[in-house]
């Protein structure tokens, strides 16, 4: 097999995260050279994500890579991944998951939230959430890769940032953590903590057969079931969060209500073959509260 070309975005974590996957094809025998690329999201950041395309701003230049044979594979955080994939262009497998929670980051060097500045996140689902905690907190948005965002955070915008631990940690930054939140206080992301590997339709990925992780991938495609169903995207503060146990999976789903502001929590559990099936059924069970 000639060199697999796997396309990434040119932030530090998405080259960590494209090196895991190199890395595990390297392992097998296998040439593998990540190729880095600007993505519209990582250029325009004077903006939220709703008010210029939303996700897909992550991926387009990636697909378009894949598409015309420019690289072979792409790697994703699978949260950043919309939730409508193109049938061109498939997730192949995915991988092991790392920590789903949420964390809280304060400046280098404090101990105390100061609520007189605002709580740096882009993500509704974090700040409803987040006015739980914290009622009196403010949520401001705050966009950049991690890096960026932690200098923003250090120079005084902010009281303290909310991300993603499995990022986090990727980085090699744990240390910055001043709190994990537990999935209870603050439900993931769909897909949080999972990187999934696209590929091209009609491609022999064979290859990867031993990198997917089928408990992942079950949780993976409950959670975006649940969220596709009830159309939810970056603007839209829905969550999901599915746990596998051997063949049972048990998942929690939030659902925001846009005309009254009112938002809860539910949960299902089934057979894990019935993944997708128990997303799309907790979905229309809370959105069926409020019609």
């Amino acid at each position: 097999m000639n060199t697999i070309r796997i396309g990434s975005r040119e932030s530090k974590l998405a080259v960590i995260q494209s090196e895991l996957v190199q890395n595990y094809l390297r392992a097998q025998g296998l040439d593998a050279q990540i190729i880095t690329m600007k993505t519209t999201g990582d250029i325009i950041l004077d903006r939220t994500l709703d008010q210029i395309g939303g996700k897909g701003l992550f991926v387009k230049e990636l697909d378009r890579a894949l598409l015309d044979g420019r690289s072979d594979l792409s790697v994703h955080s699978l949260k950043d991944l919309p939730m409508e994939v193109a049938q061109d262009l498939p997730v192949v497998a995915y991988s092991k998951r790392e920590d789903p929670r949420d964390v809280l980051i304060l400046p280098q060097g404090e101990k105390e939230l100061d609520l007189s500045k605002p709580i740096g996140s882009s993500s509704l689902r974090r700040c409803i959430q987040l006015k739980k905690l914290f009622p009196e907190a403010e949520c401001k948005s705050v966009r950049g890769n991690v890096l960026t965002r932690l200098e923003k955070l250090d120079s005084g915008q902010y009281s303290a940032l909310v991300l993603a631990a499995a990022g986090v940690k990727r980085l090699g930054l744990q240390g910055r953590i001043s709190r994990y939140f537990t999935v209870e206080e603050m439900l993931p992301a769909a897909g949080q903590g999972i990187l999934a590997v696209q590929g091209k339709a009609g491609q022999d990925y064979s290859y990867l057969g031993a990198y997917n992780d089928r408990q992942a991938q079950a949780e993976a495609l409950a959670e975006r079931a649940f969220v596709r169903w009830l159309d939810g995207g970056c603007s839209s503060p829905v969550a999901a969060h599915a746990v596998c146990q051997g063949e049972r999976l048990q998942m929690t789903g939030l659902y925001y209500h846009d005309l009254t502001g009112q938002w809860h929590k539910e949960q299902i559990a089934g057979e894990t073959s019935q993944a997708k099936m128990l997303g799309v059924e907790l979905a229309k069970r809370m959105k069926g509260r409020y019609e």
